[in-house]
């Protein structure tokens, strides 16, 4: 499993998690507001904002007949094209998002969802690509980002393990050489046991890319726990306000949680460091507090040492307790005093 660089940042288990903002609908239809959570998530810590390019009529029909037709859930009571209308990022933003992304050192990309996205996000210098889970199963898509040779990212929401390489298949046979896939589940919200993350290592070893979580649980405890399990990239939605009304709103962090999330999960990544079994530099001040054996009664040179004369006591600068027998019966080297921790140097034939 190798890394993937994004925009010059290299990610991968070598690596502290990649975190991604997800902007989504939460711009809410004010460009001002799109431009106010891009600089909120470079605040707060994250490595890149993401953005969707779509537009009402490049992901659906419009139509009221029963399939077009959203009965349950957050956005109930609309049609695919009512929704996508209301949560669209308008194309004539994308330059400005782009531009300002740039000057404040965050990177920007998109999910696009048909051709043309993919056409606009490439006169854009779009530096990566990213697959919607819903979008997972669009070989043609998918074949398409992969013919411009920018790093991917596949949300694998809905998909099983064979439509999972598929996509795999399809942006590798098309020419993506830097590709990475995102456990995750297209609930919104999705409760944290539908999660399994334990699929996040069985994924990097059957599929063999870069692997993280797109994560829609509440709050953190998911993707920082995913990071345990190697998640390289993590994707969360965000908004500034999350009793703000648009469409992904209320299951998206606001900025003190997204400035946590960022924390933590580079937390996490930090505290698994290496298979170490030795004391650790914040271990070293408290050896006084280990047992060792001392002298706790003076002896003469040459006197025979008996338990009278040595124990097992804090702190920890004398030999270790497991070589009590091996002293007990030997004689003193020297005269020692009460409070002398025991060495080898101590004991005469030693």
């Amino acid at each position: 499993m190798q890394n993937i660089r994004i925009d010059g940042r290299d990610v991968g288990e070598n690596h502290a998690p990649y975190v991604i903002a997800e902007l989504s609908a939460n711009h809410n239809g004010d460009i001002l507001k799109a431009l106010e959570i891009i600089k909120t998530a470079k605040k707060c810590g994250a490595d890149a904002v993401k953005i969707q390019t779509y537009r009402p009529d490049t992901i659906t029909l419009k139509s009221d007949k029963p399939d077009f037709q959203i009965n349950d859930g957050l956005w109930k009571g609309r049609t695919l094209y009512e929704l996508y209308e209301w949560a669209h990022t308008p194309w004539e933003w994308h330059a400005r998002l782009f531009e300002y992304a740039r000057s404040l050192g965050i990177t920007l990309f998109s999910s696009p969802f048909d051709t043309t996205a993919v056409d606009l996000l490439e006169a854009l210098g779009a530096p990566a690509y990213k697959i919607a889970s819903f979008e997972a199963i669009d070989l043609p898509l998918i074949e398409y980002v992969a013919s411009k040779g920018k790093p991917m990212i596949i949300s694998t929401g809905m998909a099983n393990d064979e439509e999972i390489q598929e996509a795999v298949d399809a942006a590798r046979g098309a020419g993506c050489r830097e590709l990475a896939i995102l456990h995750c589940v297209s609930g919104y919200p999705a409760p944290a046991e539908d999660y399994n993350l334990r699929t996040i290592p069985d994924m990097a070893a059957r599929f063999g890319c870069v692997t993280g979580l797109s994560d829609h649980t509440l709050d953190n405890t998911t993707a920082v726990t995913s990071v345990a399990l190697g998640a390289s990239i993590i994707e969360k939605h965000v908004t500034l306000d999350r009793q703000g009304g648009g469409p992904d709103d209320s299951f998206s962090l606001e900025p003190e949680d997204l400035t946590a999330l960022c924390r933590d999960t580079k937390t996490a990544w930090a505290a698994l460091g290496k298979v170490d079994y030795g004391q650790k530099s914040s271990e070293l001040g408290n050896i006084k507090f280990r047992r060792s054996l001392y002298f706790v009664n003076d002896i003469k040179k040459g006197e025979t040492i008996t338990s009278y004369h040595v124990k097992s006591i804090r702190p920890g600068f004398g030999l270790a307790p497991k070589h009590l027998e091996k002293v007990l019966g030997k004689s003193a080297s020297k005269d020692v005093t009460s409070g002398t921790a025991v060495t080898w140097s101590l004991i005469e034939n030693c």
